[in-house]
């Protein structure tokens, strides 16, 4: 080849960017690109088969894209250069515009949106063993001269129309959770409802997070696993990132932080919306070297080369953090220096442990490690990952996959590629990613509603609340005095007259003051509404033992809330309720005693009078009959009275006994609908949420 020829300027194994190739092969093309965008927003890739100038590249088998005409580098010697090179490729007589007029426009026109070029031949047939034009490059891997009549066939050619099997490609098939999983989905946001009015929206956030992330990626594709490839600066992981594409895509070197922003390599068509939702730009996004048997193998994978999680960027942190939160699976890089890193161990590795079933670690750069030091640092960090509480996927087990490779080297590689392979190909890993969430945010969830030894408001506890309202508004004592006003209307209705006489004399001489009944009275009303709040209080601890911080709050919340205004309720109810209205009500037996009475009132009369008489002289004297009437009168009348308060006992006693149960449960009405019922009503939402948070855990015994 001729030393103007622009094969001697072109890099060794490197990747371009289509996307930004409108200054250079795609102008020289006029928009027919090789190995543009495809249905997925990736970018096709190219690795040309040249050597470096100065420089001893190995060649790689071209990637199915375009290589970047270095004559566009913007050097003066690539300046100068580009012209002779138009000039060099094109044949002698050929029109102006013709496709020959560039090196990189030697390819024939591809149908946008295809990997595959058009049936238009790229070359035109010579003869068997006649030389090959002076100045032309025909190595079969970078680009092929075509002659005029080529080219004139190539733009007369029919463009081949897009074969039906791309159009299904695309077709995307959602991701659908099925038995289980939908479950827990549905009792977790069932879950949050329930809990929305009673914790703090701090507390729900992260099940709201998996709730979302959980719709989101159900509306994209199912066929398709998104794994991140994760590690720490140095480790190592761009370049396990590029073995697994089989062509550079990420860059590598010692500069660190190296990986700034994170690039996505997708092995099929139709993970574009998967690929928005990491936020990664079309520039970033890139497809594996066209190998029919390793895309074959990891058909649906969409990988993701992460920054490092332990980058000085505070931005390259919160990229790693963001985008591990989205991806199905991870693969943590680690190499022998820095595979028990606290940040990775604790950051990460153990705060995940419950992901173990969709995280691959692996231990890069073996090669540096002498004999079977390679085995004791694997052993080592399957024991730190132990100590994590990472399962470990051994003996067929579900868990984590732990392997030793050199990305450097190629050795290991393989059998990750068969794991990551097997992994893509089960389809299952969104789903385990989700389910793995699910159980995350249950047992960040599980202080809130996992109860001890809980036992509610039992039936002991509404008694001895509604007996101490009792005795707060005085039903005892509202009994007693409906007692002692039976007995006295008793009195009153069977007393002697001269008695009764007496009791209106005494009381008609008393002068009430009433200033020691009103202080009493105040000092009853404030007694009172301290034995209230205490019952409050009682009833709403007994009420919340054992239960979550949070629910024990807001049950001793709503106690509080009923108890305003409850002592001034109570108080209504004893006077409406408690004391006795009007007079009681007399039994049968009252007129005839009250008939009696009068009878023994008027023979002291009529022998008094017959005394006077006789000692007026109006009567003949005979003492005995008037004495002795006096006497039935005068002993027969307290006996009536008498005999009437021993009658009268019982049914005081029963008249009491109805005005203290009276006010009792007048008052325990009260005291359960203004208190007992919110509380039973806060008891019954934490008993619903907590059933809820046992299908979401799966398993009734985990609640407490």
């Amino acid at each position: 080849m001729g030393p103007g020829n622009p094969i001697d300027r072109i890099a060794g194994p490197r990747v371009v960017d289509i996307g930004k190739q409108g200054e250079g092969a795609r102008g020289d093309q006029a928009g027919a690109g090789d190995g543009g965008a495809d249905g997925d927003g990736t970018t096709a890739t190219a690795a040309p088969a040249a050597e470096d100038r100065g420089e001893g590249g190995t060649p790689m088998p071209d990637a199915g894209g375009v290589v970047e005409d270095e004559a566009r580098k913007g050097d003066g010697d690539g300046e100068k250069a580009a012209p002779g090179v138009r000039g060099e490729a094109s044949s002698p007589g050929a029109p102006e515009g013709a496709p020959g007029g560039s090196a990189c426009a030697a390819r024939a026109p591809r149908t946008p949106g295809t990997d595959s070029a058009p049936a238009a031949p790229a070359r035109s047939p010579e003869p068997s063993g006649s030389p090959a034009p002076s100045g032309s490059w025909d190595d079969g891997l970078i680009a092929r001269r075509i002659t005029d009549a080529s080219a004139a066939a190539a733009l007369a050619a029919p463009l081949d129309p897009v074969p039906a099997r791309r159009a299904a490609a695309r077709t995307v098939v959602p991701l659908a959770y099925e038995g289980p999983l939908r479950s827990r989905l549905d009792a977790l946001r069932e879950l949050v409802g329930l809990s929305r009015a009673r914790l703090d929206s701090q507390t729900l956030a992260e099940a709201g997070r998996v709730l979302d992330e959980a719709a989101d990626r159900r509306k994209l594709s199912g066929r398709h696993t998104v794994v991140a490839i994760a590690g720490a600066t140095g480790s190592g992981k761009s370049q396990l990132f590029n073995s697994l594409a089989g062509v550079a895509i990420s860059e590598t070197g010692v500069r660190r932080p190296t990986t700034s922003s994170p690039i996505a390599c997708s092995w099929s068509d139709g993970a574009a919306g998967l690929i928005d939702r990491l936020g990664i730009p079309g520039r970033l996004r890139r497809r594996p070297l066209n190998n029919p048997e390793s895309e074959e193998q990891l058909r649906g994978l969409v990988l993701i080369d992460l920054p490092d999680h332990d980058s000085a960027a505070v931005q390259h942190r919160e990229q790693v953090d963001r985008i591990l939160k989205l991806v199905d699976a991870v693969i943590w890089v680690v190499d022998p220096e820095k595979y028990a890193d606290a940040v990775l161990h604790e950051r990460y590795l153990r705060p995940m442990a419950g992901h173990a079933e969709v995280m691959f670690v692996v231990l890069n750069q073996v090669d540096r490690l002498p004999g079977e030091a390679a085995d004791q640092v694997l052993d080592d960090l399957r024991r730190l990952l132990d100590e994590d509480g990472v399962a470990l996927g051994e003996h067929g087990e579900p868990g984590a996959i732990v392997l030793a490779l050199s990305a450097l080297t190629g050795e290991g590689v393989g059998e990750l590629r068969e794991s990551l392979g097997e992994f893509v190909a089960e389809r299952g890993a969104a789903a385990r990613r989700v389910a793995a969430d699910v159980d995350a945010a249950a047992a960040g969830l599980r202080p809130v509603y996992a109860a001890g030894r809980w036992a509610g408001l039992s039936e002991e506890a509404r008694e001895d609340f509604a007996a101490r309202l009792a005795d707060a508004v005085g039903a005892t004592a509202a009994g007693e005095a409906a007692e002692r006003a039976w007995l006295r209307n008793a009195n009153r209705a069977c007393g002697t007259p001269w008695l009764r006489l007496w009791r209106w004399y005494q009381k008609r001489g008393t002068a009430a003051t009433g200033r020691h009944q009103t202080g009493a009275q105040a000092d009853e009303e404030a007694t009172a509404r301290q034995r209230v709040e205490q019952a409050v209080r009682t009833v709403a601890d007994r009420a919340s033992a054992g239960l979550p911080v949070p629910w024990a709050q807001a049950v001793r919340e709503a106690a509080v809330r009923g108890a305003q205004g409850l002592p001034e309720a109570l108080d209504e109810l004893a006077e409406r309720a408690g004391g006795p209205s009007g007079r009681p009500p007399r039994p049968g037996w009252w007129p005839v005693a009250v008939l009696v009475q009068a009878a023994m009132t008027l023979l002291q009369i009529a022998g008094g009078l017959w005394l006077v008489g006789q000692i007026a002289g109006v009567m003949a004297p005979n003492l005995g009959v008037p004495v002795l009437l006096m006497v039935c009168g005068i002993v027969g009348g307290p006996l009536v009275e008498w005999g009437c308060r021993m009658a009268a006992r019982g049914p005081a006693r029963r008249y009491g006994q109805d005005a203290e149960r009276r006010l009792r449960e007048s008052a325990a009405s009260c005291g359960r609908a203004r208190v007992l019922d919110p509380v039973a009503s806060e008891l019954l939402r934490y008993g619903e949420v907590r059933e809820q948070y046992g299908r979401v855990v799966r398993a009734e015994a985990g609640v407490g």
